[in-house]
């Protein structure tokens, strides 16, 4: 990476050892030598410490492309828990800067979204462990009862409050300019099935039809027929969606999630482990976490661990995450579980 190169050319040019630099940022000199390999790079709270370091600013000292900025600020934010607003600050600069370059504005625009739903994120996780206090030391206080639902996103009975017609609205607007976008049209539907909004529904999915073959469409017309309790219906559309379980790993793993809401937990947890043997590596870890809930539903505390061990293995050998954010939500739940 080109950052590595111009620390080491920076150390080299005042006549530095690693150990040196090491020492005056506060880390180990294996990590300077990680940062001038391209093993790794420096945390984004180090950056401004070692742009004065060095006397340059941050643009001069990281020689890095726009792409290679987005890459590290994304896997950053993926990998931490809650930013302090010095930090939040930083990221919105470098974000803002490589935005002005029109080919990088929008995924500029997703790395902040990240950022923020990262933030949003760690406080609502905030918000649940101070709620589950309130609660206890308050004697069940109702607006503590009521505020802990609202932070672990419970169901809100009202529909003032649960609706999507704002977001609806959007997606409609938007899957209307852009028909041939199938992410956004199953976004538009799952919203619409919640809300009980059928009809439109199915005519959204005649748009999904028309440009999808998989087992998209049975799925959404079994979601929309049993919403609506047309059983036979929902019936017909459950054999088409299961006749296709073998062709695509996602589908076994939407087979998985509807077992699981009908309380099916056997045929649920095979789905969801036939759906992990067919995806294929790099896999996610969303079957196995499946599974770990089922048990924990079940209170079957050794089959949860044994689930989550195998989170923690996927994460290890498919994506190289033995740490951060991540790693530590799932040995969380295992602690709870010991």
């Amino acid at each position: 990476m080109e950052m590595g190169k111009e620390i080491r050319r920076l150390r080299n040019e005042r006549g530095l050892t690693q150990e040196a630099l090491a020492n005056a940022l506060n880390v180990t000199a294996q990590t300077v030598s990680k940062w001038e390999c391209g093993n790794s790079v420096p945390d984004v709270q180090l950056l401004p410490e070692i742009a004065v370091y060095f006397g340059v600013t941050i643009d001069q000292l990281f020689a890095m492309t726009p792409e290679q900025q987005l890459d590290r600020l994304e896997n950053h934010i993926e990998d931490r828990g809650l930013f302090n607003e010095a930090e939040v600050r930083q990221i919105e600069q470098q974000l803002r800067a490589i935005a002005e370059k029109p080919e990088y504005a929008g995924r500029s625009e997703l790395v902040l979204t990240k950022l923020y739903n990262n933030q949003a994120e760690q406080y609502r996780l905030l918000a649940v462990e101070h709620g589950k206090e309130a609660v206890e030391k308050t004697g069940g206080d109702r607006d503590a009862v009521s505020e802990l639902a609202n932070a672990w996103n419970s169901y809100m009975p009202d529909w003032n409050v649960r609706n999507h017609h704002a977001l609806i609205e959007w997606y409609s607007d938007y899957c209307r300019k852009n028909p041939e976008n199938r992410a956004a049209l199953m976004w538009l539907l799952d919203n619409l099935i919640d809300d009980r909004r059928l009809d439109e529904a199915k005519k959204w999915l005649e748009k999904l039809a028309a440009i999808d073959s998989t087992f998209r469409t049975p799925m959404y017309r079994y979601l929309i027929a049993q919403a609506g309790g047309e059983n036979e219906e929902a019936r017909k559309a459950l054999q088409e969606l299961e006749s296709m379980a073998d062709q695509e790993w996602c589908c076994a793993l939407v087979l998985g999630d509807i077992c699981t809401q009908r309380q099916e937990y056997d045929k649920a947890i095979e789905l969801y482990r036939k759906g992990q043997e067919m995806q294929p590596s790099p896999k996610f870890t969303d079957a196995a976490t499946s599974i770990a809930h089922i048990c924990e539903i079940r209170g079957d505390k050794k089959g949860a661990l044994e689930a989550y061990r195998e989170v923690l293995r996927l994460m290890r050998e498919d994506w190289g995450i033995v740490s951060g954010e991540m790693h530590e939500e799932v040995e969380r739940a295992m602690r709870k579980l010991q």
